[in-house]
């Protein structure tokens, strides 16, 4: 889950614009090449930083919250999706293939252990990682937490969500018919891989209004349109991995294994009226987690990367590890 979206409303919290120093395409195998930059500090403190969706991409606006005099900045669009290539595809595309990928830029970068940064889906992904690399993650940064749960796929395609949201949630719910809107994810699936582009991209872009017409504490519901090309590989993506249930071995997984990184620090902002990924998960997380984990509820602010009081805390949060030693 999410898009970054919004992103003026947030700009006076962040660092001035700053350019990669490096730009590449990494051959990751199994016919997957994934864009991956590198900006800030060639010598600094790295910080990879995970998008969310699956299927987001990475935007320049994510070099943004973290003094590039001190960090060295990892970006990377995840297989399928952003830049990486090929575009949209869903073979060799699980979460253990994009842990995978980012051991692989871990390594060949040369970093040892670096602080791990991502939102909704990307502190999905964070968390998975730390958990299947723990002796590589020095710190964990988390916003919007998503723990790619039964219930949390329940909340938001179910229709509780909706239930804030009925006219926003009545768009959604209108392209498919009324005998197949049990199961609104089997019902999108089956239009988003029907092998007709127009039909994928007209269903693409509900599945991916539907979601961004929520994403802000100040929302009006109007999801917008998002490009073809982009909301095609967002809907694929993030259908692809929530019919698979992220690919985990059992529901409850993150949670149930959260005893393997209760040692590493980690800092979780969250907004309190997501109406995305509710702040239940990610007081459940912080509360399993024990002393190491610091949650920061931040009070009028809803799911998106953009919320000028998420963007404030995080460009903090990183401020106050930049000057740590």
């Amino acid at each position: 889950m999410d898009k970054f979206s919004g992103q003026k409303s947030a700009v006076q919290y962040l660092y001035p614009p700053v350019e990669p120093f490096d730009r590449q395409m990494m051959d990751v195998g199994d016919g997957h090449k994934i864009y991956v930059e590198q900006s800030g500090n060639p010598r600094g403190k790295p910080v990879v930083v995970l998008h969310g969706g699956p299927g987001g991409g990475c935007s320049p606006a994510m070099r943004r919250y973290f003094d590039p005099k001190v960090f060295r900045i990892v970006l990377f669009d995840q297989r399928g999706c952003g830049r990486s290539k090929p575009h949209a595809s869903v073979e060799a595309n699980t979460t253990w293939h994009l842990v995978a990928d980012i051991e692989r830029i871990r390594e060949s970068f040369g970093i040892d252990s670096w602080i791990v940064f991502g939102g909704s889906w990307g502190a999905t992904l964070a968390l998975i990682y730390a958990q299947a690399h723990p002796d590589r993650v020095s710190q964990l940064v988390l916003r919007g937490v998503f723990m790619m749960t039964r219930s949390e796929l329940d909340w938001f395609y179910g229709g509780a969500a909706g239930k804030f949201w009925p006219e926003t949630w009545d768009r959604f719910q209108e392209p498919i018919p009324e005998q197949e809107r049990g199961d609104m994810i089997a019902a999108y699936h089956k239009r988003l891989f029907s092998g007709d582009r127009a039909v994928e991209t007209t269903y693409a872009k509900a599945w991916s209004a539907w979601e961004n017409a929520v994403a802000t504490v100040h929302s009006s519901g109007a999801g917008g349109d998002s490009p073809a090309d982009y909301a095609r590989a967002f809907a694929r993506l993030e259908n692809h991995y929530f019919t698979h249930a992220g690919f985990l071995d059992y529901d409850g997984q993150i949670l149930d294994q959260i005893d393997r990184i209760a040692h590493i620090p980690a800092t979780i902002v969250q907004g309190r009226f997501d109406m995305i990924c509710p702040p239940h998960t990610a007081y459940r997380l912080a509360k399993a987690w024990g002393p190491n984990a610091d949650l920061r509820m931040i009070p009028v602010a809803g799911h998106a990367l953009s919320e000028p009081g998420i963007s404030a805390e995080l460009v903090g949060v990183m401020d106050r590890l930049a000057r740590a030693r």
